[in-house]
């Protein structure tokens, strides 16, 4: 996968991902609030860049991670 690839796909991956779960600990945490909107993007907004550079880091170390598990369960690589 090339670098640009790697990165778009670290984008949206990250995107939705924090979005499921920005929302659902905002919602937790503060329940519907008259704010509740405002602090769920407040925390999607902090949240995602760091999700997406995380995740184009580590995308190449977790897919040989995943095909190691994969061959050793499967017999396959």
């Amino acid at each position: 996968m090339d670098g640009k690839t790697r990165f778009i796909l670290a984008a949206l991956m990250s995107a939705v991902m924090v979005l499921v779960v920005t929302l659902l600990v905002t919602y937790l945490n503060l329940g519907l609030r008259a704010d509740f909107l405002a602090q769920w993007a407040k925390a999607y907004f902090i949240a995602w860049p760091v999700a997406a550079i995380t995740g184009f880091l580590v995308m190449p170390m977790a897919r040989r991670a995943a095909d190691g598990i994969a061959s050793l369960i499967g017999g396959q690589s």
